[in-house]
């Protein structure tokens, strides 16, 4: 009996022994043994569960409805859960590795502590083990890497195709949206909606990113398989055409207001002054009025009204625009003696401009400033011209604009002279401009009919041609010119009668639309048959937009010109084109420091 008892108690152990055991050697030979295709499982475990709330979410609405939606099968990987699901997989990897070869140390230790060559031995076949791991690993990681890379690898001309092609799949889930009723909670219109949140928020996170990631594409995929379903329950082509068509009439039409806003505030823009130039101006007023009477007036006052000299005129209220075209013309002129500047300005900046020549005289060059208030004569002869204009921009309404058609009056005793707009830049010495031969025309200017030009123009662009009076004096494919760099024969002028032809169309511009705003293309038409062609290297234009010049022509050119809304002054002014106009400004003048004007 007691021989009975013992052999149970010994078969009861051993079963518990085997049942202890055996699940751990079976453990240990699994995680010995474990491939990267388990690892690969693994992964993607995490990446699904990460993925459960949206799957979630769409059967919500499958009970909602009591419909059966089939949600596409998709198995989403997000790159940054699939990144971090890797390193979890291979630190876990490496704590099983590390655990069992710390196991294995502990058992070889104990067995062999009194044979060092069994030990040895035995360390051979751990590292040995160890190798075959380590190949596990490297191989695993490429695969990881070059799977991540593929999605990220998208070049770009893809990547803007679909992320076009998931706007369109928006805008037309969007459409079928409008086809269903007001207030509509069908299963479809729930499906609609969560696959229009699930594509854009796709197109930002590829737009954010600068690729496209693998559950993107599979929104891509569901929004389709919406897009079918939807497509199956409006079969109407024809409705479906007229909705996208009014869609795009809507599109086209905020595009049109936004549009006109931009261009609304770049000319706003343009027309701003900075408030820096207010404080010059003020402060320029205020020392000028400090000055006793006698040291207002300018010196070689004899030269002013003498016609064999150079002379220059400015019609400007700019201050600090007008001294940079005083300071660069003297700059680069070989003889400044010889050269005689003629500033009009407004009665307001008069005072201004002359404090800032008397603190920062023009070397051995001669300035004469005078005010326009000073020309009674012009007041009845303008009224017509701001009449006329009707536009809210003043450099096309200002009197200043359109001095430039009475300059045989303004200078009655002056042959010749150059018009220089206060927006540009001298580079080289324009002594060579009073040795043109004009032929017999009045005009000088730079041609801008050469197509292809950044600076090209033609005569139907500002002028219109539909009116009868216009289309039988002018040929449309007359050769146009650019205000800015101008030679004009005022002798000539005076015997062609040229300011009574810009009188004339003005008052028949009164009646009926002629020209557009400006004086550019009234003096097309006023100039017509009496101007000469100047070569181009005298007048670069293009500077106040992106005209894309070349750089050898700026170099090349005498006159820069900063035709156009974005000034140099301005902050909206190009930075590649500035530099040629900061060099020629003072800015460690006081005034301008107290002014805060700097480059």
């Amino acid at each position: 009996m007691r021989a009975f008892r013992r052999s149970t108690r010994i078969s009861i152990l051993c079963l518990l022994g085997v049942s202890v055991f055996v699940p751990i050697f079976l453990l240990s030979h699994r995680l010995k043994h474990i491939s990267s295709d388990s690892l690969k499982e693994y992964v993607e475990d995490l990446s699904i569960i990460k993925h459960r709330k949206e799957a979630q979410t769409l059967s919500a609405i499958e009970q909602d409805e009591g419909e059966g939606l089939k949600e596409p099968i998709r198995v989403v990987y997000k790159d940054e859960g699939f990144k971090s699901a890797v390193s979890f997989s291979s630190r876990k990897d490496n704590r099983f590795g590390e655990s069992r070869n710390a196991a294995d140390d502990v058992n070889l230790s104990e067995k062999n502590a009194t044979n060092d060559e069994a030990r040895e031995d035995d360390r051979r076949s751990l590292q040995e083990d160890k190798v075959p791991m380590s190949v596990e690993k490297e191989d695993l990681h490429p695969n990881v890497v070059r799977r991540d890379l593929t999605v990220k690898s998208m070049s770009r001309k893809a990547l803007d195709e679909k992320v076009k092609e998931m706007k369109d799949q928006v805008v037309r889930a969007k459409a079928y949206l409008n086809f269903s009723p007001a207030n509509s909670s069908s299963h479809l219109v729930k499906e609609l909606k969560l696959r229009i949140k699930e594509v854009e928020r796709a197109v930002t996170q590829s737009t954010r990113d600068s690729h496209m990631s693998k559950s993107s594409l599979q929104k891509m995929k569901a929004m389709e398989s919406t897009l079918l379903k939807a497509s199956r329950i409006y079969p109407d082509c024809s409705a479906m055409v007229k909705k996208l068509r009014a869609m795009t009439y809507n599109a086209e039409e905020q595009v049109r207001i936004q549009k006109k806003q931009e261009t609304f505030l770049k000319e706003l823009g343009g027309r701003t002054i900075p408030k820096g130039f207010h404080c010059l101006s003020m402060r320029l007023t205020a020392e000028y009025f400090a000055l006793e009477t006698e040291k207002r007036e300018f010196p070689n006052k004899h030269k002013v009204q003498d016609p064999d000299l150079h002379h220059f005129a400015v019609f400007s209220d700019n201050i600090l625009a007008s001294s940079v075209v005083v300071n660069s013309t003297i700059s680069t002129a070989r003889d400044p003696e010889r050269i005689v500047f003629h500033l009009v300005t407004d009665s307001l900046n008069l005072p201004a401009m002359s404090m800032w020549f008397l603190l920062n005289p023009p070397g051995k060059a001669t300035i004469h400033i005078e005010s326009i208030d000073n020309f009674g004569w012009l007041s009845i002869r303008y009224n017509a011209t701001l009449q006329k204009e009707g536009s809210v921009d003043p450099r096309y309404i200002s009197a200043l604009n359109h001095l430039r058609f009475y300059l045989p009056d303004v200078f009655p005793t002056l042959n010749k002279i150059v018009l220089l707009d206060h927006d540009v830049v001298v580079q080289r010495d324009l002594a060579g401009l009073w040795s043109i031969d004009m032929r017999g025309k009045v005009n000088g200017a730079v041609e801008t009919c050469n197509e292809g030009e950044p600076s090209f123009r033609r005569m139907d662009m500002f002028v219109n041609f539909t009116d009868p009076m216009v289309a039988e004096r002018f040929d449309v494919t007359a050769c146009t010119w650019a205000f800015g760099m101008n030679v004009f024969n005022l002798q000539e002028w005076r015997r062609h009668d040229l300011t009574g032809i810009y009188h004339k169309y003005l008052h028949l511009g009164n009646t009926r639309p002629l020209w557009k705003a400006g004086s550019l293309p009234i003096g097309w038409m006023t100039f017509y048959k009496h101007t000469v062609p100047l070569d181009k290297r005298w007048h670069a234009l293009g500077m106040g937009y992106d005209s894309g010049a070349s750089l050898n022509d700026i170099e090349q050119a005498a006159v820069l010109h900063y035709d156009g809304i974005l000034k140099p002054w301005l902050d909206i002014g190009l930075e590649k084109y500035k530099h040629y106009w900061r060099k020629h400004v003072k800015f460690d003048h006081p005034i301008l420091q107290q002014c805060n004007i700097h480059e």
